[in-house]
């Protein structure tokens, strides 16, 4: 093992956002714009980001850019600590520290899982000011031990094959719920359902309506509800006392709206309650199967409970009584949200109980419905399958990371 200073790894760069008021700097998706919500999950690798700017925008901040292989470390307030690795041109906020044009003696990955262990250690070198701040300064006078080159890249090749297959996965569950959105817009936006004959309902000619509540011709016989008259069972969620320990634990998942973001099932949440905590407010219990929403700070995000779970008070579920409903009300709130943004702007109004109950939406036949149901539930059990394996390969991952730093497991040539 060597010691080295990260600042002798590669070149430091700290991001820049480039001028707001100039609207050709994102005129365009030419190039990642990665700022610290890319970096929640520590992401073995960014092929896209949440924002991008253009081609100009880039060359406007071209000295703060990275290039090739780089590591990046969130520098500031919450975000302190989390590391991405990524690929190609790229830039990214003030609020992210990269390593970029690495050395010959370095295998980048390994620097990123290095780095992914040491979180608490990022925090407690930038002080303990309510927004810690880590800057470059500090950044590149961090000590590292490294081994060998050769001794990098053997780590380096059992770690990235389980992050691949946690790709992989993830790449899978995109396309099997692309293909039930696709189905759905097919069938519940341009209303070419199957018909009794087995052909495209508006495109055969069947019979449209005008509906005032919908502002548009719908299929006949399919009317328009709120919600809580589709599926009447609405729960929000709500946080045990804090200043009783002994409400937290083990035992209870507990779905907070950090769990929600892209994830399809929350199999693994950040907080959990023990026995005590839930059953000190038993009527907030949600089963396996409810689909979940954000409905206060970050408006619409969605996903199922894959077990018996509570939520905090952002978060509003629903319990499915009939289970036809369930991926219909999935893509159709998601709809709901996106279309709501579109007209309000980036900023969406907070959502109480009664509002979100309240919001209306378009309700199909139930035979439709049934038939819509059973062709995509395989798809989500796919999904939820390969969600369940991407966490014990992400626990598997987690516990070798540190032995193989360490030394504690020989890895064989």
């Amino acid at each position: 093992m060597k010691k080295v200073k990260l600042g002798d790894v590669g070149t430091l760069v700290t991001g820049k956002t480039p001028l707001t008021g100039n609207k050709e700097n994102y005129n365009s998706n030419d190039v990642r714009f990665i700022t610290p919500e890319d970096l929640t999950s520590s992401p073995y690798n960014l092929e896209k980001s949440v924002r991008y700017i253009s081609k100009k925008g880039l060359d406007s901040i071209l000295s703060n850019s990275i290039s090739g292989e780089s590591i990046l470390i969130g520098s500031i307030g919450s975000d302190m600590g989390n590391v991405g690795f990524i690929e190609g041109t790229a830039a990214t906020n003030q609020q992210i520290n990269s390593i970029t044009k690495i050395k010959t003696d370095f295998d980048p990955k390994f620097i990123y899982y290095y780095l992914t262990q040491i979180k608490s250690y990022f925090r407690m070198i930038s002080g303990g000011s309510t927004t810690p701040i880590m800057p470059k300064s500090i950044t590149e006078n961090i000590i590292i031990s490294v081994p060998s080159f050769f001794e990098q890249k053997k780590i380096t090749n059992i770690l990235s094959s389980i992050d691949k297959k946690i790709e992989l996965n993830k790449k899978i569950n995109k396309e099997l719920e692309q293909m039930a959105r696709e189905l759905y817009d097919y069938w519940f936006v341009q209303f070419d359902f199957p018909n009794a004959e087995g052909k495209p309902y508006k495109s055969s000619g069947g019979s449209m309506v005008f509906s005032k509540d919908y502002n548009r011709k719908i299929p006949f016989g399919w009317t328009v509800k709120m919600l809580k008259d589709i599926e009447r069972n609405i729960i929000t969620g709500k946080t045990p006392s804090t200043k009783v320990s002994k409400n937290f634990g083990a035992d209870i998942p507990f779905i907070c709206i950090g769990d929600l973001r892209e994830s399809t099932f929350v199999v693994k949440t950040k907080l959990k309650l023990s026995k005590m905590g839930g059953d000190s407010q038993k009527k907030k219990y949600i089963p396996e199967g409810s689909i979940c929403v954000s409905c206060i700070a970050s408006p619409g995000l969605i996903a199922f409970s894959s077990e018996n779970s509570q939520t905090n008070q952002q978060l509003n579920s629903i319990v499915i009584e009939n289970d036809f409903n369930k991926y219909y009300l999935y893509f159709s709130i998601q709809s709901y949200f996106k279309c709501t943004q579109a007209k309000v702007g980036n900023t969406m109004p907070n959502m109480n109980k009664e509002d979100f109950s309240s919001i209306t939406l378009l309700s199909p036949k139930e035979e439709t419905l049934v038939q819509y149901n059973n062709l995509v539930t395989n798809f989500f059990e796919k999904i939820k399958i390969n969600i369940r394996e991407n966490k014990i390969l992400e626990d598997l991952r987690d516990q070798l990371l540190p032995m193989l730093m360490n030394g504690q497991i020989n890895i064989k040539d």
